[in-house]
């Protein structure tokens, strides 16, 4: 089980907190729709931003998206104008109110998704896979991680027949759902075809009650003089 259950939904309700928060009735499947339409568009149009995480908050009237990336200047732009027009192009999707935070991401090195998508674009900018590989590791235990498993997969150097391998250091203790486990998959269009690229990231145990908010513990960025980015996200602890 350890091996093939995606460790992030494995801990739902224990120390990980949902991605898509709002209540949905009747139209559920609409909703969810929608919420698939604005990830996708946002993780193209957004694509050199380093993003990690998108989290969509659901009232009546308004959507709230919050983006938790490691690049904040290249989604707000100069002044926030940016962002202005990210919020009109949004609203064509969803023809309601849209409002958009952005979390800054102050150590990448310990985000799954960035650094699967840091291996993959490499991998695509023809850099030896292992090389790539033994760099992300590196530097994520440099930045405190307790451990890391990296599995590349697919037709790797061009060979004929796709493979996997997998490199590790220090524990991911897959079974222990007190461990703080990130993972994300990455994928690398390279000549040969598709590489996928699977990162498990273990950041420590978590005793005691967690607040199970998407966003904690995440610092939000602002444009110099903008007040036009509101709700820091959080919400009262659960039990």
């Amino acid at each position: 089980m350890g091996q093939k259950v995606n460790p992030i939904s494995n801990r739902l309700g224990f120390i990980k907190g949902w991605d898509s928060n709002w209540f949905g009735g009747d139209d559920y499947g609409d909703k969810l729709t929608e919420d698939h339409k604005i990830r996708e568009y946002l993780n193209a149009r957004l694509a050199k931003a380093s993003i990690s995480r998108i989290v969509i908050e659901r009232t009546l009237k308004l959507i709230t998206i919050t983006v938790h990336t490691s690049r904040p200047g290249i989604i707000i732009g100069k002044g926030g104008q940016e962002v202005d027009k990210l919020k009109e192009e949004l609203k064509k999707i969803t023809s309601k109110e849209v409002q958009i935070n952005i979390f800054e991401i102050k150590r990448p090195e310990l985000d799954a998704k960035i650094v699967a998508n840091n291996i993959a674009r490499q991998i695509e900018g023809k850099v030896a896979y292992r090389r790539a590989v033994k760099m992300a590791i590196a530097s994520t235990m440099r930045m405190g991680a307790e451990g890391i498993k990296v599995l590349v997969s697919g037709r790797l150097n061009g060979a004929e027949m796709a493979r996997s391998e997998m490199y590790k250091d220090g524990r991911t203790p897959l079974h222990t759902l007190r461990a703080d486990i990130d993972y994300a998959l990455g994928e690398a269009l390279t000549k040969t075809g598709l590489i996928g690229v699977k990162v498990w990231i273990c950041k420590g145990m978590v005793y005691g009650n967690r607040d199970l908010s998407p966003n904690l513990g995440q610092k939000q960025a602002r444009p110099g003089g903008n007040k036009g980015f509101g709700g820091g996200g959080r919400r009262g602890r659960r039990k």
